[in-house]
């Protein structure tokens, strides 16, 4: 049988609302008395039904998460970390997919709004504006987005990049190329800012080659701009659009590196897979998705807080095989 309130509070020698208190608002409750509930509440293995709770705190123990894209592979990665992470703080994660439209991300951040304590928003394609909208609806935590004030897991995209164009002009390239994701991509316009510092800093051109989809199809539509560039290494907006290129390329009788060397971003698992293994930016994805949750936790703790945190996760450039000495 389920163990109850009742069973806890027998255990601990104090009553049913006592134990309710000491679970829902410790704050209140006596250190001592606490610390007995909580020891015979973890000996009996009690689990506070969730519901109830809700209706004494007024909270869910739900998240909301939306990402863009579901089908991509950087995002089940941190999909995990969310999940896992969550799962430790006792919060069940609900989880919607927006297909890349800014549309879509409001609309769900105003139905999830009244189902859940907060909600984190990977990646998202809404403007600043938006994002300021979002989060009069719910607690908003942003993963991989910078937007004002709001608390946020982000990456260290300038210094990555900075150690990949160092890694291609060591090899004896001039002219970068860069293959921008979509133009609604907070994170597309970040690593051209951090490719446009990191090239000034070396003296090297630097080609933007337009914008395309995040996806593998992306690369393939990308693959004659990049031709045309005149370029003799090109980094992606992410593998994806590395991998398209790549394939392409292929199909054509072009080979990289030898012609072309190509980086991607992410290191998503089919990068070490393919042939040749892509040279990519590590994003530690699952540890993006912890720390978003964190910052969750944090958020719903003190909602009057002054300061919202946002948190720099360090990236590493992963050299593998599609990177080598220009032709010419």
């Amino acid at each position: 049988m389920a163990v109850t309130i009742r069973d806890v509070a027998k255990a601990a020698g104090v009553s049913a609302s006592t134990v309710s208190r000491a679970l829902s608002q410790p704050d209140i409750v006596d250190p001592c008395t606490r610390e007995r509930v909580l020891k015979a509440a973890d000996q009996l293995g009690y689990r506070p039904n969730r519901a109830a709770r809700g209706l004494i705190t007024g909270r869910t123990g739900n998240l909301g998460l939306i990402v863009p894209d579901l089908a991509n592979p950087f995002f089940p990665m941190v999909i995990k970390g969310i999940q896992a992470q969550a799962r430790d703080a006792d919060y069940a994660v609900f989880l919607a997919d927006s297909d890349e439209k800014p549309a879509i991300e409001i609309g769900l951040v105003r139905a999830l709004a009244v189902q859940v304590d907060g909600i984190i928003l990977c990646s998202p394609r809404m403007s600043d504006a938006e994002l300021r909208e979002a989060a009069g609806y719910a607690p908003v935590v942003l993963a991989n987005r910078r937007s004002g004030l709001l608390p946020a897991s982000l990456v260290d995209n300038a210094g990555g990049l900075r150690e990949a164009v160092d890694h291609l002009v060591a090899l004896g390239h001039r002219r970068i190329g860069f293959v921008a994701g979509p133009r609604s991509s907070w994170s597309s316009g970040e690593r051209l800012r951090a490719l446009r510092a990191a090239v000034d800093a070396v003296r090297v051109e630097l080609v933007e080659i337009g914008n395309f989809a995040p996806q593998f199809e992306g690369g393939v539509a990308a693959t004659d701009a990049t031709l045309a560039s005149d370029v003799t290494a090109v980094i992606t907006y992410n593998d994806l659009m590395a991998l398209g290129l790549i394939q392409t390329l292929a199909s054509r009788g072009i080979e990289v590196p030898r012609r072309l060397s190509v980086i991607g971003i992410d290191d998503i698992p089919t990068s070490s897979m393919v042939h040749p293994s892509l040279t990519t930016l590590r994003i530690p994805k699952e540890q993006v998705g912890r720390v978003s949750v964190d910052l969750m936790v944090q958020l719903l703790g003190d909602p009057q807080a002054h300061s919202r945190p946002q948190r720099e996760l360090p990236t590493r450039l992963i050299v593998r095989n599609t990177t080598t000495v220009p032709l010419h």
